[in-house]
């Protein structure tokens, strides 16, 4: 394990999971693919008129619900396994996807501490105006088993950065990855469709783990959580699968060191 800590595994993380030992990571962070696909020839428009570029990567494709279960139950059961008795899980989604993540988490043994909602302050309106705007992703923060009880949850640090109150699980209010942050090509098209803000990353690594843990990404993407834990001094291991996310990861971790 020392001879990967801190570094990018390019291949996919349902293969490269199974290499790692049992009860190994202090904390994983996971955003998976949500199965965001629109029906064919549907799309968005905004109200200038311009189409909105929806995610549309093969690693976001699946045939089924049933398919998109069976890969995420492996990953978890996976991740389940490597987590320590001491650590704990965070695992992103939305309406697409959250209940059916959430379902294979408990009938797995996972046992929820909350499910913490991020409220984006500049989220994109819903068009065609048929429904409310999506203002929120979620986090399911979650233990290995329900016997877990001894993880890590900076309380004490989290009410000095929230004016002594004790942190609520609505709490979490802050803007979309954009601006500078936001990483572009030549062209000025993003380069990873599903950026997440680096603020984001940096709550759930300040709420749950103390310098010198270890964290694992399984689906490391541009790399913010890499980022983010070297900036606060946590080890990581990060995995991706697409090469070219891998190449624009390694990039920006040395960046960083800049």
């Amino acid at each position: 394990m020392k001879k990967i800590v801190n570094t990018i595994i390019y291949g996919d993380c349902l293969e490269v999971l199974k290499t790692f030992p049992d009860n190994s990571f202090d904390l994983i962070f996971a955003d998976p693919p949500y199965n965001l696909q629109l029906p064919k020839n549907r799309k968005l428009i905004r109200e200038n008129g311009t189409e909105v570029i929806p995610v549309n990567d093969e690693w976001d494709k699946f045939e089924s619900y049933e398919d998109y279960d069976t890969f995420t139950g492996n990953w978890i059961k996976e991740c389940q396994r490597i987590l320590k008795p001491t650590g704990t899980i965070w695992v992103m989604g939305m309406y697409h996807n959250v209940f059916r993540v959430g379902k294979i988490m408990q009938d797995l043994g996972l046992w929820f501490l909350n499910d913490v909602i991020w409220v984006k302050t500049d989220a994109m309106p819903n068009f065609n105006g048929r429904r409310f705007t999506n203002n929120h992703e979620i986090l399911i923060w979650a233990v290995k088993n329900k016997n877990c009880k001894n993880y890590t949850f900076n309380n004490d640090f989290l009410k000095k950065i929230n004016g002594g109150k004790q942190m609520k699980d609505t709490d979490w209010v802050f803007g979309l990855c954009k601006g500078k942050e936001r990483l572009r090509d030549e062209n000025g098209i993003k380069s990873h469709p599903t950026q997440k803000p680096l603020k984001l990353i940096q709550q759930v690594i300040l709420t749950s783990s103390k310098k010198g843990d270890l964290i694992l990404d399984p689906f490391l993407g541009s790399g913010t959580t890499a980022v983010v834990a070297k900036a606060l001094e946590r080890n990581w291991i990060g995995i991706e699968k697409e090469k070219k996310y891998v190449d624009l990861a390694n990039k920006r971790i040395q960046n960083y060191n800049k």
